[in-house]
């Protein structure tokens, strides 16, 4: 088929994109299924002066796909750095140019943030054109609360990095969601459950994909289920939060309280009992205070 300079085509019928202003175009592809891209991608990609792709050799699956010839050129977390000024002076100078990683949307756990971060220094224009993500297709199907929630991207690949990584996070109330590599999902789970004990949690592999399936469960469930296991492609972890403290009982710091006023300055008493009992300290103050009045 002939596609139109700065054209593409859908299931056989062929389109010209129309043209784009000056601009870094920051476009979301496919994570597995070639169908998840938007029109408005295609439109894009096909009219962009250059495309910067994190890897020319994957992208050209999806650019192929849909017939698209723009020029391709890598960027990636190597050479990032050194072509940013480049850029920063071709989109200045008028071009629009595209940005695209492997699969889903750039900079999440993906090339991309110098960049960006240069062409918001020089005041060039960016654009975001959504679409898929990873992150957000695994949130949805998890079953866990999603009204907060954190991206962690992959974590340290080392035992103790990673050990380290998730004491920091144990206290996070809100739904946390990681990348994970295949090799190490399964030492990453057990590490997550030896940690966070028996917390709600979700594995999600090959999403949009034609074995897409989605694990269910305690952490200490899915470690074992995936314990030993070979799966294929990085799979996205999301996990319940921690649960609300339970606040102490008023009677159990008051009595704490009195008996830290016998044998210590007010203040210090006050201090000791805040801290121990995770309470604010004017509340302690005030209380402390009241004690004082009636002796």
């Amino acid at each position: 088929m002939t596609v139109p300079t700065q054209g593409y085509f859908i299931a056989g019928s062929a389109f010209t994109a129309p043209p784009l202003s000056p601009g870094l175009y920051v476009v979301a592809t496919p994570i597995g299924n070639l169908r998840d891209i938007t029109i408005r991608a295609l439109e894009t990609l096909a009219a962009a002066s250059v495309i910067l792709c994190e890897d020319t050799r994957m992208s050209a699956r999806l650019l192929d796909h849909y017939g698209i010839k723009a020029r391709r050129v890598a960027l990636h977390e190597h050479n990032e750095r050194a072509k940013a000024d480049d850029i920063v002076a071709r989109v200045a100078a008028g071009q629009a140019i595209a940005l695209i990683s492997d699969a889903g949307t750039p900079l999440l756990s993906d090339p991309g943030f110098p960049l960006i971060r240069a062409m918001a220094e020089a005041n060039q224009p960016v654009f975001p054109i959504p679409g898929a993500s990873a992150l957000l297709s695994a949130l949805v199907v998890a079953g866990l609360p999603t009204d907060a929630f954190a991206f962690h991207g992959f974590l340290p690949p080392k035992s103790g990095a990673r050990g380290n990584a998730l004491k920091a996070l144990s206290d996070s109330r809100e739904t946390m969601v990681f990348y994970e590599s295949p090799r190490r999902l399964d030492d990453t789970l057990a590490a997550m459950a030896e940690l966070w004990g028996e917390r709600q949690a979700a594995v999600a592999l090959e999403l949009t994909k034609r074995f897409e399936r989605v694990h269910r469960g305690t952490l200490p469930e899915l470690a074992a289920e995936f314990a030993g296991a070979e799966t294929k492609g990085e799979a996205v972890i999301v996990v319940a939060g921690a649960d609300a403290p339970t606040a102490p009982d008023a009677a159990d710091w008051q009595a704490a309280l009195t008996a830290a006023m016998e044998d210590q300055p007010l203040r210090a008493a006050v201090d000791e009992v805040t801290t121990k009992f995770g309470l604010k300290r004017k509340e302690v103050y005030d209380a402390a205070l009241a004690l004082k009045a009636e002796k």
